[in-house]
């Protein structure tokens, strides 16, 4: 059942484990929307900069380290995601916290692997 996707953190950089993320998950037919701080694409999906809204995000995955990540937790919050995916780097116990009081799955795994062994 396809899940929809927030990446933030997102990158054109064929390198960063975002784009590789975002290639994965359009493989497996889940929708994503991915922000970042430059504009561009990764495979269909173009990278935004903004905080925009979005309806139905099941999913966000980190790909931000903690203190890039301070302005955008009320944005994460407004989107009522089922459940946030802190990958490795992007640990934060305060936030993680924060999501678990909120009724919000926050896990501490690599959206990957997760992908790959058929448990996201």
């Amino acid at each position: 059942m396809p899940k929809k996707t927030l990446v933030l953190g997102a990158s054109e950089n064929p390198s960063r484990y975002s784009f590789l993320a975002i290639q994965k998950l359009r493989k497996y037919q889940h929708p994503v929307l991915a922000i970042g701080n430059k504009k561009g694409m990764v495979a269909d999906v173009p990278l935004i900069t903004e905080m925009i809204p979005a309806e139905a995000i099941d999913t966000v995955t980190l790909y931000l380290s903690p203190q890039n990540q301070i302005n955008y937790i009320p944005y994460i919050f407004s989107l009522h995601p089922k459940r946030i995916i802190f990958n490795p780097g992007t640990e934060n116990e305060s936030f993680k916290k924060q999501a678990l009081e909120k009724g919000i799955e926050a896990i501490e795994a690599c959206t990957l692997v997760m992908l790959g062994t058929n448990q996201y």
